[in-house]
């Protein structure tokens, strides 16, 4: 008998294993052709925009937020392309479960892996920071393909057991080792002597994390998490930015961008700053492509320096 979320051992989140195949249900649906999913999607955006309005006070709020200058049209016609763009990741991350290397090669067009391979070919490991742009699962899927080194990836584990299993499995089909986030900095300790990437995706509210670090973006105040720092400085390595772009309906580029050198002569949070403002200008260029329906300002700083977390309103 299974246990529920509230008897399982914290451990157990941290010791999970992928499944060792995909249920038929799954592979079912991913076996559907991306033109007829896309249809649908397209009904489901509009469905999750004018009917069931999903998250989409935080959205126009946040748009608001970052953008202040916007008219109204502005605001509907970004909020619009995102349920779409928000859709289409929801139905590529179902492809994932079936998609193999040759298709994913043909749909996400990838530079810059010369770069992270000279990094580890030198004896130094790579931070690669990405964000919640675009699809940030393929981006996953395409570096542990093109990168030809060892990959870590950072993952937040999931409460129900099997729904995690099962996006390990998908994260985790073109070798990718994935590490829970938390364990993350102990496990590039250990390894320190073994050059390989370090995949994060830091640009969400730092609710759980005991440092973070202030910073402004989009001319607000914002708490971001101090990890792909943390790590990069462990391992003695540079920072990377992983940039994706939308070229298409199921077509994207990703580009490995260098970001901050091994500079040990930095302030603290010295690379969260060159992070942070490098998603503020990749989300400026591509609004639509960023994930609004999460609530990014739910920590604020406290009278001690430190940060508290609040809850939005929806």
């Amino acid at each position: 008998m299974s246990r529920t979320p509230a008897e399982r051992r914290p451990a157990d989140l941290e010791e999970r294993t992928p499944l060792e195949r995909f249920p038929l249900w799954a592979r079912a649906l991913s076996r559907i052709p991306f033109p007829l999913w896309y249809a649908f999607g397209t009904v489901l955006a509009w469905l999750g925009e004018h009917v069931i309005r999903y998250r989409r006070k935080v959205i126009d709020a946040q748009l608001r937020k970052c953008f202040p200058d916007w008219d109204e049209a502005t605001v509907a016609r970004t909020r619009r392309a995102f349920y779409l763009n928000f859709v289409d990741v929801a139905v590529e991350s179902l492809k994932a479960v079936t998609i193999d290397a040759d298709e994913l090669r043909r749909r996400v067009e990838v530079t810059g892996t010369e770069l992270v391979r000279e990094h580890v070919r030198a004896g130094r490991s790579v931070v690669l920071a990405t964000s919640h742009n675009c699809n940030w699962e393929w981006t996953l899927l395409i570096a542990s393909l093109e990168l030809g080194v060892p990959l870590d990836a950072a993952y937040k584990p999931l409460k129900d057991e099997w729904a995690d299993r099962l996006f390990l499995t998908i994260r985790g089909r073109f070798g990718a080792n994935m590490i829970p986030a938390k364990r993350l900095l102990m496990h590039t300790l250990r390894r320190r002597k073994e050059p390989r990437a370090i995949a994060m995706v830091a640009d969400q509210d730092p609710v759980s994390a005991s440092v973070r670090h202030f910073t402004q973006f989009f001319g607000h105040e914002t708490a971001f998490y101090m990890g792909p720092e943390a790590i990069a400085r462990a391992a003695r390595g540079p920072m990377m930015f992983v940039a994706m772009e939308r070229t298409g309906r199921g077509r994207y580029s990703v580009r490995f961008e260098p970001l901050v050198e091994s500079d040990r002569s930095l302030p603290e949070g010295g690379m969260v700053e060159a992070y942070a403002r490098r998603v503020e200008e990749q989300i400026r260029a591509h609004p639509a492509d960023w994930l609004w329906a999460y609530r990014r300002w739910k920590v604020r700083r406290n009278v001690y320096g430190g940060g508290v977390a609040r809850k939005d309103e929806d």
